[in-house]
């Protein structure tokens, strides 16, 4: 057996068949707060920081998101947040068609950015994924090509539950589009 799951000093058989993620990740109890006041009410955006705010929005728009908000944003109360000194930036809100996910898409003016490429490996720790569900993988992959997303690897099918694929957007951001086949 190649594949199994540690189960105390015992290496456990994993099932032949593949499990839906969603079965794998479900909550086994009840949600409790890590201290008085403490608990997530939900998650309320993922940001991401982009060189070409509009083509990012174009992207995202592309894949089906809603444009929810735009703004400018600089002064003491956004340096004091981001603990950056003269920030003046650009943001687009977007949101998924169901308005439970957004994503906040800026690009920064001032002050100058450092920090690494953003086409690091799959692997490397820190690397952030937005995945998303879609009707359908390949014309999905059909209308972001012409944007310049690029597969990071293939479409990949789970069993018979998702058909799967990682692409590249603006400036890198690895996005997920999972097709449930159920």
């Amino acid at each position: 057996m190649e594949h199994g799951r540690r189960s105390g000093d015992v290496l456990a058989p994993v099932e032949d068949v593949p499990r839906p993620v969603s079965d794998v990740l479900t909550p086994v109890g009840p949600s409790v707060p890590y201290g008085r006041g403490m608990a997530v009410h939900r998650m309320d955006h993922v940001g991401v920081v982009v060189e070409d705010l509009a083509a990012a929005v174009a992207f995202f728009v592309e894949l089906g998101l809603e444009v929810e908000g735009e703004a400018a944003v600089e002064g003491e109360w956004v340096d004091r947040l981001l603990g950056l000194d003269g920030v003046r930036a650009d943001l687009a809100v977007v949101r998924t068609p169901d308005g439970h996910g957004r994503v906040e898409l800026s690009t920064f003016h001032t002050p100058v950015a450092t920090g690494t490429a953003p086409r690091a490996p799959m692997n490397t720790p820190g690397i952030p994924r937005l995945t998303f569900s879609v009707d359908a993988v390949d014309h999905v992959l059909g209308r972001l090509r012409p944007l310049g997303a690029e597969l990071v690897g293939g479409v990949a099918q789970y069993g018979d539950v998702y058909r799967y694929c990682y692409v590249r957007g603006p400036d890198g951001i690895v996005i997920g589009l999972v097709e449930d086949l159920r």
